[in-house]
């Protein structure tokens, strides 16, 4: 059988060579008589366009066949041809008595299908109504004998069959998780009710390195069996490593052996060779699996051109050119599937002996699978060995890496094959994003945006942008949100390793001191626009940042809201470097006043000052240095603890007397003023009052002076003199009208709705909160409507009307947690309990009360504890009535 099979192979090779020397046209070639080409697309109608040398390696091994079988007896496209010509039928209309597609047809008279399936070739018995020695014939023929030579070749059905392979690596039998992402594989490639698609199916399936594609992919593929019966292709395309990427010249030749074709028949040119292996694919359901490519360029020229057949493609890198693909990208396990790899590896009774332990481990692998498999090999092996041991090591991420595998198949070396991906590519962008990599791994924080990326780099905004899309495009990022990035942590602490070895130590201070700037800058452009007259501005030493984010106060809060986690994280992180001594980071904390006050995010504003006051007077930053001893004192005043605050505000006033600036010493005034009226020192606090109103005057300040007049007006309610108390206020008011500003008058008709509520003046704290409340309404401001509805369910629940009471907490809530103001939201369900208590609706008063717990805890002490008292008293059972504190609102 191996003499005939290379009979066979001489002979059609002397007839292509015969061929090449005469050089036809692609139409002399497809100039075909016997095929009616009229209506018939062609069969190499290809997913990608090949161009005429496909289309014409293809028709020339048709003719070839046809010379062959000139020379052994008519093939099986010859007397296909010939029946389908007696019974008057068109291709198509064969196509469709027989219940095949018409490519099936096409492919059989074109003689790129040599051996089809037994079904097939009944279903055209049937139809072409052959009789019983025709019908001898026509199997004969299609099950590679040929009757007239068959004395000549007695047996060539061994060699002239198309193998089957069947190539799949094995499927691993803990494999955890990623339910959604099978089913989204298995919903593009499965066959359904034996129908096979009528397109090709694609499946694209990206990630970063480690993450579990191939493990998915083969456990896609292997409930896939069933669904391509004439066999399963697997090719390692080395994409990134190990050792060089398979060229798609080689790839194509591995397939085409694959599938049974002799090496010296496959053509040298890609797109020869690409149109050969689309014609030995049609008509046939085979699954191609191409693990590992490195980008669509790569795979493009392997996959198939006609239904039936399916791709399921791998890839760190992006692979969205790929038209018409399904593309399933993967995340980290979840950290309950992480456990249950772990338990897979090392078994279920070393997880439960240390369930802490495992969790721990789970989270310091990052998730990853090839890291939990890692570090659960390592424990399997070491029996002896604790959980929380490997957990200690892991806890160092200078030593995480090594922890995670040393050698080419650990941690370190999956994602260095990335990284050297792109360091020796030929394209710059990709050599860039390689050099970029350490540094952009310097600064803390959850993620990175492009704008403060183009700062770390010193590159310009759209190019930072290309060079963190093209890591994005290797999953050596993530984007999770537009221009917003993410450093998986392995990928982070590799790319600190990388920073260690290439970068110096002025080069990681001098990236992070560009951070600090732009952060600066943008703080005091948030500033202007949220209190454009504040006297802080004067001493801002960087000028505001313009751009399109922080156009307006509602656009500069909301970047906020999403960048203070990493601006915190990277103050911090300056602060413990060789820049902790830099002014820079007591001006963070000056300028971050603006959006604290303004989201009330008080623990922030006091673990930024911690510290800068000390530093802003050891660099003889005097003004400085007393503004934030100032504002240090209002997160202090807001959880309650008041004994506290007035030393701080005391001190902060001596700071302002000794650096002669009236304006800060009125603001100390009148911030006394409050925090003593609450410690009952009701003349002290009259005094320093009246101290802040004529400070105010003498300096022409109309904004301060209007605060110490509502200062005042809430000191006169509290000594009982109501008349002094509202022209105060009014005053006060007034003031905010003649200089237009909306939000002062909104705050100090707040405050004197709710000082009028602690004196008992239920009507006038009324018409004070609805005009507050308006203002909101105009201002579209949901902070300021927060707090009117807060007020208003004081009002209503202090004179027992309940219902009204729970629906305006109620609504508050709604308005919190839009404006992402977790402490007032807290507050307000806790509230929302004392009221729900009182009218005894007991189990929701518990429900709300838990909630209030959840949300106060570690960021408003007093309020934790007034929700835990609550939740106590009300599970005893004790009685509970109605009343609130100087610190409802």
């Amino acid at each position: 059988m191996r003499s005939s099979n290379a009979r066979w192979a001489i002979l059609l090779h002397e007839i292509v060579r015969e061929r090449k020397a005469s050089q036809p046209t692609p139409d002399q070639l497809l100039s075909d008589p016997g095929v009616d080409n009229s209506s018939e697309p062609s069969v190499e109608t290809p997913i990608v366009s090949p161009g005429p040398p496909a289309l014409a390696v293809t028709q020339e091994w048709a003719d070839c066949r046809r010379e062959v079988g000139q020379l052994t007896g008519e093939s099986l496209s010859d007397l296909l041809r010939k029946y389908r010509g007696r019974a008057g039928l068109t291709q198509a209309a064969l196509a469709a008595k027989a219940g095949l597609s018409d490519q099936a047809i096409s492919v059989l008279e074109r003689g790129t299908r040599r051996r089809p399936r037994i079904d097939t070739i009944r279903a055209l018995i049937k139809v072409l109504r052959l009789d019983k020695a025709e019908a001898a014939e026509f199997l004969a023929v299609a099950r590679g004998k040929s009757q007239t030579a068959e004395a000549e070749e007695p047996d060539v059905s061994g060699s002239d069959a198309l193998p089957m392979p069947w190539q799949l690596p094995p499927a691993v039998s803990d494999f955890t998780g990623r339910t959604a992402q099978i089913e989204a594989i298995l919903d593009v490639l499965r066959v359904q009710d034996g129908v096979p698609s009528t397109t090709v199916g694609l499946v694209a399936v990206t990630g970063m390195g480690g993450i579990g594609k191939t493990t998915l992919a083969v456990q896609a593929a292997h409930k896939l069996v069933d669904s391509y019966p004439d066999g399963h292709l697997y090719l390692n395309l080395r994409g990134y490593g190990p050792g060089k990427p398979v060229s798609t010249t080689d790839a194509l030749r591995q397939l085409l052996r694959s599938l049974g074709t002799e090496p010296q028949l496959i053509p040298d040119e890609v797109e020869e060779a690409a149109g050969l292996l689309r014609s030995q694919l049609a008509g046939r359901r085979v699954l191609l699996f191409l693990d590992n490519a490195a980008d669509a360029a790569h795979v493009m020229p392997l996959l198939p051109g006609n239904p039936g057949s399916a791709a399921i493609i791998t890839s760190r890198g992006s692979l969205t050119p790929l038209p018409g693909a399904r593309q399933v990208r993967l995340d980290a396990l979840s950290q309950s599937e992480s456990v249950e790899l772990l338990s897979g590896v090392i078994g279920q009774s070393r997880i439960a002996a240390e369930p802490a332990a495992a969790d721990a481990l789970a989270s310091f692998t990052g998730r990853l699978p090839l890291a939990v498999r890692l570090i659960g090999g390592r424990l399997a092996a070491r029996p002896s060995w604790p959980i929380q041991h490997l957990v200690e090591l892991l806890e160092d991420e200078d030593r995480r890496l090594d922890t995670l595998g040393s050698d080419e198949t650990g941690v370190r070396a999956n994602i260095a094959s990335s990284v050297d991906f792109l360091q020796n590519s030929d394209r710059a962008l990709d050599r860039e994003a390689a050099r970029a990599l350490p540094l952009l791994s310097i600064p803390d924080g959850p993620d990175l945006l492009t704008v403060v990326a183009a700062q770390l780099l010193d590159l310009p905004v759209r190019r930072a942008n290309a060079i963190l899309e093209r890591l994005a495009d290797l999953n050596l990022m993530e984007s999770v949100a537009p221009e917003r990035y993410r450093f998986h942590d392995l990928i982070r602490a590799y790319g600190r390793e990388l920073a260690d070895e290439t970068l110096t130590v002025s080069d990681d201070h001098a990236g992070l001191e560009r951070l600090l700037r732009f952060y600066i800058g943008c703080a005091w452009q948030c500033h202007l626009l949220t209190h454009p007259t504040s006297p802080r501005m004067a001493l801002a030493s960087v000028p505001p940042v313009r751009i399109s984010a922080l156009a307006d106060r509602t656009s500069a809060l909301a970047w906020f809201d999403a960048e203070q986690r990493n601006l915190m994280d990277r103050f911090m992180q300056a602060a413990s470097s060789a820049l902790a001594g830099s002014p820079m980071l007591p001006e963070v904390a000056l300028a971050m006043f603006g959006y604290h006050e303004s989201r009330r995010r008080w623990m922030e504003m006091e673990e930024m000052a911690r510290g800068a006051v000390e530093l802003a007077t050891k660099l003889d930053l005097p003004l400085t240095a007393a503004w934030l001893q100032h504002d240090r004192a209002i997160p202090t005043v807001e959880n309650g603890r008041l004994e506290s605050a007035a030393p701080i505000l005391s001190k902060a006033l001596t700071m302002f007397q000794d650096a002669d600036d009236l304006t800060g010493q009125s603001r100390c005034c009148s911030s006394l003023t409050y925090v003593l009226s609450g410690l009952d020192r009701v003349e002290e606090a009259l005094e320093l009052g009246k101290q802040s109103l004529e400070l105010s005057q003498k300096v022409g300040d109309v904004i301060l002076e209007g605060v110490a007049h509502t200062a005042l007006g809430v000191l006169y309610n509290r000594v009982g003199d109501y008349e002094q108390a509202d022209s105060n206020f009014d005053r006060g008011i007034q003031l905010a009208q003649q200089i237009g500003s909306s939000r002062s008058e909104q705050k100090r008709n707040a405050n004197a709705a709710f000082s009028h509520l602690l004196a008992g003046r239920w009507a006038d704290a009324e018409r004070y909160n609805l005009e507050a409340q308006r203002i909101s309404d105009e201002l579209a401001d949901d902070v300021c409507r927060t707090e009117s509805m807060q007020t208003r369910a004081l009002l209503f629940a202090a004179q027992g009307k309940y219902a009204i009471a729970i629906e305006s907490a109620e609504a508050g809530i709604h308005f919190a947690r839009r404006s992402a103001d977790n402490i007032r939201e807290g507050r307000l369900y806790l509230e929302l309990a004392r009221i729900q208590a009182a009218a005894d609706d007991r189990t929701a008063a518990i429900l709300n009360a838990t909630q209030a717990v959840s949300k106060l805890t570690r960021v408003s002490p007093i309020h934790e504890k007034y929700a835990r008292d609550l939740v106590d008293q009300l599970r005893r059972g004790d009685p509970y009535t109605y009343a609130f504190t100087h610190h409802a609102i």
